[in-house]
């Protein structure tokens, strides 16, 4: 089995109830697969939802130092802890930093039945 990190999932993995991930919060998941471990956050904006593969298109690296710190202390926009960068909570978009103009990679995930589930 490949230690190595995958940038996508298949669809239907049910990742956490809905109400276990604060309005106005990110939340950090890993998923071990057969290729590899995929690691990926999630946005909360009340029904809302945006999944991100968690790697600054910066650096490369993780963008929280601290589990689950993936937004500015004001919640606007989600921030690479390493240099700064900062990311539009809707769509990944670079808006501020060193990488402005490119975006974090999209996550696929949906509400279902009060669960978040990669889609």
């Amino acid at each position: 089995m490949s230690e190595g990190r995958v940038a996508a999932t298949p669809a239907g993995v049910r990742l956490c109830p809905l109400d276990s991930l604060e309005d106005g919060a990110a939340r950090n998941f890993v998923l071990q697969m057969r290729a590899g471990r995929f690691h990926g956050f999630v946005v909360r904006d009340g029904h809302h939802l945006s999944g991100f593969v968690d790697r600054c298109p910066h650096a490369g690296l993780p963008l929280a130092q601290k589990l689950d710190d993936y937004l500015t202390p004001d919640g606007r926009f989600i921030a690479c802890s390493w240099h700064g960068a900062l990311f539009d909570k809707q769509d990944g978009r670079c808006v501020g930093g060193p990488c402005v103009g490119q975006s974090l990679g999209a996550w696929p995930v949906a509400l279902v039945e009060d669960w978040v589930v990669t889609a």
